[in-house]
């Protein structure tokens, strides 16, 4: 039996809620639809898509291999309905976006090129800056909306945000550290470790403040702006990093395996989101941009 688009549905909201009770009131139906809906989809693929434990589900690596193909279907057939959007194929005009560097190289790409292929005849600008400057330009009109992690977002009285995706904080070690055979992890396993730190994006920030939580002060070994050199360097044996999902890639640049561990403390998540002005009249190229990403949100899991 062919799988069906809503059973592809279900699977995704289990994928990103992580429980079959907040995939079902994410959905507004019963549990036992989602239930009979995935273990169908499994039964067809011949493949367990989800580890059933007591807290809930973790996806498998079938299950995250499935994943990349199902939002992909998800998305296209939602970008395919534009097709016959008479309004869509005569929109016109400019959209000024802004964009973190973190951010365009993660999250940016994707949902670009998808609206560019929905609004052929709609000019997309963008600019990459920090936070506070995008919200600098933001409030000043210079900018209609941008795309950046919005957990810190300083003019909320004059911005209006939506989140897009979360992205919880896990630790990265390089392969064969004594860590990566511990069932549980705790802040205080790695307190001593020498820390590697990431340095874009309001990330170091919120590093800092994670591990202040829990009275903790870091080690920094090393201080980067490349994503790709704390790759290496945790990968090579130099220190640890704690680091959102959404950046995670088992390999660095040399080949070399890097594992990624859950830390059993209760962290705080980074969410990607859009900004516009409050009060703004939406153009139809904001108007569309804004609609399009929120229909196309895509859970990021290791």
């Amino acid at each position: 039996m062919a799988f069906t688009f809503r059973q592809l549905q279900y699977f995704v909201a289990v994928a990103e809620q992580g429980t079959v009770s907040g995939a079902a009131h994410v959905m507004s139906v019963s549990q036992s639809s989602i239930t009979g809906a995935v273990k169908e989809l499994e039964r067809d693929l011949g493949v367990s898509l989800f580890e059933r434990h007591s807290r809930g589900l973790t996806i498998t690596q079938q299950g995250h291999q499935f994943l990349r193909h199902a939002t992909k279907i998800l998305s296209d057939v939602a970008e395919a309905r534009t097709v016959f959007d008479a309004a869509a194929a005569e929109t016109t005009g400019t959209l000024h976006l802004g964009v973190t560097s973190l951010v365009a190289g993660y999250v940016l790409s994707d949902l670009l090129s998808r609206y560019r292929r929905a609004f052929p005849a709609v000019t997309v600008t963008t600019m990459e800056d920090d936070g506070s400057y995008l919200e600098h330009l933001l409030v000043g009109g210079e900018v209609d909306v941008a795309v950046m992690f919005i957990n810190n977002l300083r003019d909320q009285q004059a911005l209006r945000s939506q989140a897009l995706e979360m992205s919880p904080f896990s630790l990265w070690l390089p392969s064969g550290h004594p860590l990566v055979g511990r069932e549980s992890i705790t802040m205080a396993d790695i307190v001593e470790e020498p820390l590697i730190m990431l340095t874009v994006d309001e990330i170091e920030e919120a590093t800092r403040k994670l591990l202040a939580a829990f009275g903790a002060r870091p080690r920094v070994a090393f201080r980067t702006r490349s994503v790709e050199a704390v790759r290496s360097l945790v990968a090579t044996g130099a220190g640890v990093a704690i680091l959102p999902d959404m950046i995670y890639r088992p390999w660095s640049l040399e080949g070399d395996r890097i594992e990624v561990r859950d830390i059993s403390a209760s962290l705080p998540a980074v969410h990607v989101g859009m900004i516009w002005r409050r009060g703004l009249s939406l153009s139809e190229p904001l108007k569309h941009f804004i609609e399009l990403a929120q229909s196309q949100r895509i859970p990021r899991l290791r």
